[in-house]
């Protein structure tokens, strides 16, 4: 669960999510801490078949239809998942989500990544490339700034990983289709979340230009890599209460109210609430509708 840990840490947020929702956190097959290395002879699972998953794993727990929160390859999954099962999902909330096939460049990062996991196991070199894919410049540091705390506690978590699952996974979504011209016809809302410094924030902002306007909404988070739900937690807090807001799902009790909540702004001055003083960019997409029952 190490893509939600910094929000999960992050006081208010917990407070928000665990106040409206059951959680339950899906990783791809093998990615689970302890997990054994899959058998070899096992087919390699793709985008299409992770994202059937998903649907199994809400039918073993009997529930009909959920909120979505995923980063990266995981938005992706999640998404492909609410295209081909709209009932079941409520809504959607994406941190640099990728949407389209892999272009070349990224198809050979990736290629180069897989081959050394293949031959080396998590070596290296194959963590400092996704160490790239996650987390800005400033928070992984140089010869003269140390690497984050944030950073090392990642690196640690890749080499507790088994290369071989994590290999299938690489090579799964390196074979991913291009899912956006089915992405105007998704009607649940979508919050998306995306670091500046992130090696996927045009992919995010291709996605927003292929969804609905009426239904998604756009967040950029200023000096951030991809990995917004670490780096910066707290820059989440006030676009997700609006969002959940609009489903009438948030609705805490007087003594729990946060000082930052929409619910509550006359506790905070009006200045402190302007996108630049949250480091955050904001889009002027219409995200209030109304929601049918």
């Amino acid at each position: 669960m190490f893509c939600f840990q910094g929000l999960m840490f992050c006081p208010e947020a917990c407070s928000l999510l665990l106040h409206n929702f059951c959680i339950y956190h899906i990783s791809p097959p093998g990615h689970e801490l302890g997990a054994a290395a899959i058998c070899p002879d096992d087919p390699i699972l793709s985008a299409d078949d992770l994202a059937d998953q998903i649907a199994e794993v809400l039918n073993y727990f009997g529930l009909s239809a959920v909120m979505c929160m995923g980063v990266t390859a995981g938005a992706y999954i999640l998404t492909l998942f609410a295209m081909k099962h709209r009932h079941r999902v409520h809504g959607l909330i994406l941190i640099s989500p990728i949407c389209r096939a892999p272009c070349w460049t990224e198809w050979l990062y990736s290629k180069v990544m897989s081959n050394l996991l293949y031959f080396y196991g998590m070596c290296g070199v194959v963590k400092e490339l996704l160490l790239k894919r996650y987390f800005s410049k400033e928070a992984r540091g140089c010869s003269q700034v140390p690497e984050s705390d944030l950073v090392q506690a990642c690196r640690r978590s890749l080499v507790e990983r088994q290369s071989s699952n994590v290999w299938r996974f690489l090579e799964a979504m390196n074979g991913r289709p291009d899912i956006s011209e089915g992405l105007r016809k998704l009607k649940c809302r979508s919050l998306i979340f995306v670091g500046d410094r992130s090696p996927f924030h045009s992919e995010a902002l291709h996605m927003t230009v292929k969804l609905d306007r009426r239904y998604s909404a756009l967040v950029e988070v200023q000096s951030c890599g991809s990995m917004v739900t670490e780096e910066q937690p707290d820059a989440m807090l006030i676009p997700m209460e609006y969002f959940l807001t609009g489903y009438g799902m948030y609705r805490p009790s007087h003594f729990s109210v946060s000082p930052r909540s929409p619910l509550s702004p006359s506790c905070i001055a009006p200045e402190l609430l302007s996108p630049e003083s949250m480091g955050l960019k904001l889009k002027p997409i219409k995200t209030r509708i109304s929601l049918e029952v």
